[in-house]
């Protein structure tokens, strides 16, 4: 089990998500840290907690790409586990994920697995705001809107192998794609299993930038037609608007 986590000034939560890691009850995994030129101090923090956990590793960008694309790609390439899983250095997992999640990959036709997952604020104060994802889904289903949150995912590469993450943004929302398109399923655990801290420094959190993210995928990278497109787009934008009141 291979945890791809990027890094860049992270310093604030780094701990936090690196401690919600370790208090897994599953414990057969390992952490990739790929850090992307910080100076605040995070890199320190992550060589602390490597020299204390053999489990955890720290990589390094070879240049400041500002997209989350290319450390991930970085530990993807480096990852030694069959299962691949993505959490953000200032997000947070319940002690329970893994092991509810890779229980459900028994499934041949199961090449993901995602969780419903908490909105929480830059404090990690918690209230209930739970975005709630549908039990199943499909590539078809996928295109009316991104259901699997990024820090809930996790992909079996004995089924898919390893897949490079594309430099474009909503990069995981095409990754989920180009999986499911293959033919496999997505299952959700019908529970709560980790915790997104919504910042106003987010990178979606400008709306207009995150419509032309989404409609460049429809176009760009699924190639759909104009009419395919506007059609799906009608679904992700509702879905995308009950999200965020949450």
């Amino acid at each position: 089990m291979s945890i791809i986590m990027p890094m860049h000034n992270s310093a604030k939560f780094l701990r936090s998500s690196i401690e919600s890691v370790i208090a897994q009850t599953y414990k057969e995994w390992e952490l990739l840290i790929i850090d992307d030129f910080s100076d605040d101090g995070s890199i320190d923090i992550a060589e602390e907690y490597m020299a204390r956990d053999p489990r955890i590793r720290l990589l390094k960008n070879t240049q400041r790409k500002y997209m989350p694309s290319a450390p991930r790609n970085v530990g993807v390439q480096a990852a030694k586990g069959r299962y691949i899983a993505f959490l953000d250095s200032d997000d947070l997992w319940f002690p329970q994920k893994l092991e509810q999640q890779l229980a459900l990959f028994k499934d041949n036709r199961t090449a993901i697995v995602y969780s419903n997952y908490e909105k929480i604020d830059e404090k990690g104060t918690r209230s209930n705001r739970l975005v709630m994802a549908p039990s199943h889904a499909t590539y078809r289903t996928l295109l009316c809107g991104n259901v699997i949150g990024n820090l809930t995912g996790i992909y079996d590469t004995s089924k898919v192998g390893k897949v490079s993450i594309q430099d474009i943004h909503h990069e995981d929302y095409a990754m989920w794609l180009y999986i499911l398109k293959q033919g496999y399923n997505a299952q959700n655990t019908d529970t709560t299993l980790a915790a997104y801290r919504v910042s106003d420094e987010s990178v979606s959190s400008n709306k207009l930038k995150v419509i032309s993210w989404q409609w460049n995928i429809y176009r760009q990278v699924e190639h759909l037609s104009l009419i395919q497109s506007a059609l799906y787009f009608v679904s992700y934008a509702w879905k995308a608007f009950s999200k965020s009141i949450i």
